[in-house]
């Protein structure tokens, strides 16, 4: 099974308009930060937005409230799940 999980964007670098340049972003969840692809989102991101990130790409933009109600729903999902399937 895969996850898509949303991540509020701290940094983004390129333009929508210009494939010449890298356009990606720098995204974090509960503190954990990670560079992603920005080629495929919907919609542009701003720093403060949040996106959902599946295998390294922002796919779908997000309204704060549904990326922190998605959030919640995964960190109840985590703490119900064996101790040895989360590390």
């Amino acid at each position: 099974m895969c996850l898509a999980i949303p991540m509020r964007v701290t940094e983004v670098h390129g333009c929508p308009e210009d494939f010449t340049t890298s356009q990606i972003a720098i995204v974090d969840a509960d503190g954990i930060s990670r560079e992603v692809r920005l080629d495929v989102v919907d919609h542009w991101p701003s720093v403060g937005d949040y996106v959902i990130v599946h295998a390294g790409f922002a796919i779908h933009s997000l309204i704060e409230a549904e990326a922190l109600k998605n959030l919640s729903l995964l960190r109840e999902l985590a703490a119900q799940m064996p101790e040895e399937l989360l590390s």
